[in-house]
């Protein structure tokens, strides 16, 4: 490899320096900076409302973040193989990566999902694949969190489904549902059905975990895929959170309390490149969520108070040149989200903007955090970087400038309203241009993309995803339509369609249907016929 050669770089005096966010910072942060400033009701005690320094007391001193590894592809049974491996190598936690047609609610035989089935993702098509993809693996003893958004419900159903399989008790049933069909309006753009009856069932999916599964988080307000659409950190975190109070006032008119399920609402955010703006941002996100919690709606017990999230290093920074460096980029960002307070997270692996992990960079990426917590000394002692001049004052900043938009969404009519109306969608699209544009300026450095390059790089070797995939799902599929029985199918379809018109939990009949090996994309089409399905109107 021969480097592009690069002259010592030099400021002048007058020159502006600012995080990936486009926000000012100054040369130099002193008390001035904080005049306004209370140590007790903005700083406190970790453990403490308003939890600005973390929701327990001792932090990481009493117990780890859960190192929860981001992982599926291709069969269950070769996701089912991954798992067993990153358990084995000490990840604590396990996060399943779904493929695109699950995550649209198609079975593998949709013609639609051909050439996607297992490529992003491990497919899931009944309750079957997901008796096989937990196959040799307890769901009363380890915690598993699903990114699945608009067939979220279903999904849930098969989970409930194999742990009643297993013997396991719904109340010991640990982990997290993401279940975020805001954020996919939003930005990630995998939604099923429109806005309303997307968000009945979510309301009815967390009024039966509510209910029947007390440790089990119903949904996980996600900022992650804002972030990745583009948005500014302030603009991830003002969505996020609103995002969280369009929920919880769906659940109070649904009829619940807000402290029947304030607790077991969970976020998911980005950690992205610039170190200090990713701290303040998290240590916000507690502050401001405590304050709409106890303020806004009322919530009387502490937990219902706390912002608990799980964080995942920027998967939109990682870059295709020099895949090397995406293991530097990992590290920061993974060191930002635990000083920011962290309470599960993933590290992305270095091949990740290539393709999905080979076991060899997902072991390398699970050994970031387990060099973190055992080696780096910043577990020691409870934030350390409270009381810093810079970090309290752009906590400060960001938090203001999110209650900003979070009183301009709330002026549109709520989140539904503001989606509709486009305004998530253009501010994230306006931060998105104007940072590929500092990019293309050269004003925000990209290593080994926009400076730093090399002319050759020794290829990497990358996991392949290749067309027998979806040949297995496919047999698998009608050997399992051969076996069940298809009049108990249709009843529960029937079942499901009759609650869908009226105001019944739709939980109960998804899992019924389940239990009779109805498939995903069976389930799905029943509640088509009655939901229709969402199209985006053009801004």
């Amino acid at each position: 490899m021969s480097p592009t050669t690069r002259k010592i770089r030099y400021y002048p005096p007058d020159s502006k320096f600012s995080t990936i966010s486009g926000r000012e910072i100054r040369p130099l942060y002193t008390p001035a900076d904080l005049r306004d400033w209370d140590y007790e009701t903005q700083l406190g005690l970790p453990g403490k409302f308003p939890f600005t320094r973390g929701i327990y007391s001792n932090m990481y001193r009493g117990r780890l973040w859960t190192m929860r590894q981001f992982s599926g592809f291709g069969t269950p049974e070769e996701t089912n193989r991954r798992f067993k491996f990153l358990l084995e190598h000490g990840q604590t936690g396990l996060s399943v990566a779904f493929d695109l047609p699950t995550l649209m609610g198609m079975d593998s035989d949709d013609p639609l999902a051909e050439g996607e089935v297992g490529k992003c993702g491990v497919a899931v098509d009944s309750l079957e694949d997901m008796e096989v993809l937990f196959n040799g693996i307890n769901l009363g003893r380890v915690t598993t969190s699903m990114t699945i958004n608009a067939p979220a419900a279903v999904l849930l159903a098969m989970y409930i489904g194999v742990a009643e399989k297993q013997g396991v008790e719904l109340a010991e049933i640990r982990g997290t549902v993401q279940n975020d069909i805001l954020k996919e309006y939003i930005a990630q753009k995998e939604w099923i059905y429109p806005p309303e009856p997307s968000m009945r069932l979510v309301a009815d999916s967390i009024q039966f975990c509510a209910r029947y599964l007390p440790s089990y988080n119903s949904i996980s307000i996600s900022g992650y895929h804002i972030r990745e659409a583009g948005s500014t950190a302030v603009q991830e975190l003002a969505f996020t959170l609103r995002d969280g109070i369009e929920y919880v006032e769906h659940c109070l008119r649904a009829g619940m309390d807000v402290d029947e399920f304030g607790s077991r609402l969970s976020f998911f955010f980005n950690s992205h490149n610039d170190f200090f703006e990713e701290i303040a941002k998290f240590r916000a996100a507690r502050r401001l969520w405590a304050g709409v919690m106890r303020r806004r709606f009322k919530a009387q017990k502490e937990r219902s108070w706390m912002c608990r999230f799980h964080t995942q290093t920027a998967g939109c920074s990682l870059t295709a040149q020099q895949p090397m460096n995406n293991v530097v980029r990992t590290t920061l960002q993974a060191l930002a989200a635990v000083l920011g307070g962290t309470n599960s997270l993933h590290t992305n692996s270095l091949d990740e903007a290539l393709a999905l992990p080979t076991e060899q960079a997902a072991q390398l990426a699970l050994r970031t955090q387990q060099i973190i917590a055992a080696e780096s000394g910043v577990i020691n002692s409870v934030d350390p970087l409270g009381g810093s001049y810079l970090v309290e004052t752009l906590t400060g900043e960001m938090e203001s400038e999110a209650e900003g938009y979070i009183k301009k969404i709330d002026q549109l009519g709520g989140m539904v309203a503001a989606i509709e109306k486009g305004f998530p969608q253009r501010e994230i699209r306006e931060a998105s241009y104007q940072y590929q544009q500092a990019v293309e300026r050269c004003e925000k450095i990209i290593v080994g993309v926009n400076d730093f390059q090399v002319d050759h790089e020794p290829p990497l070797e990358i996991l392949e995803i290749g067309p027998e995939v979806r040949e297995q799902q496919c047999q698998r599929l009608r050997k399992l339509k051969s076996h069940r029985s298809s009049r108990a199918v249709q009843t529960r379809l029937q079942a499901l369609k009759n609650a869908a018109r009226g105001r019944d939990n739709l939980m109960v009949p998804i899992i019924e249907a389940v239990r009779e090996y109805a498939t995903l994309g069976e389930i799905c089409n029943t509640l088509k016929d009655e939901f229709g399905t969402y199209q985006e109107p053009s801004f």
